[in-house]
């Protein structure tokens, strides 16, 4: 069985939740690990996602230590949504109260 890894960034705005894990975690960039295996006896290589992890490091009394949390790819992409909504809704706020210019 050839197993492969891929590795790669993600940003979070805002403070976010994942699935199955109590708390919120910071905003920031997060590493995602990925892998894959790849499948036997066709005629093409192809791969199938085995496992998805977030690096998560630790913050306080826990840093320089770093934690990876079993995720899968729905509920990555779910929370990666939220955030980019609440980005949103971030922005669209601060310019609804940002104060109109004097007209003299």
């Amino acid at each position: 069985m050839n197993i492969r890894s891929i590795t790669s960034t993600v940003t979070f705005s805002n403070p976010f939740t994942l699935s199955g894990y109590p708390g919120d975690l910071p905003a920031g960039e997060y590493e995602i690990l990925v892998e894959e295996e790849l499948l036997q006896g066709l005629s093409f290589e192809a791969y199938r996602r085995t496992a998805t992890y977030l690096m998560v490091r630790g913050t306080g009394a826990r840093a320089g230590q770093s934690e990876l949390r079993v995720t899968n790819e729905n509920d990555l992409k779910e929370a990666l949504c939220r955030d980019a909504a609440a980005t949103e809704t971030k922005t669209r706020s601060d310019a609804a109260l940002s104060p109109q210019e004097d007209l003299k």
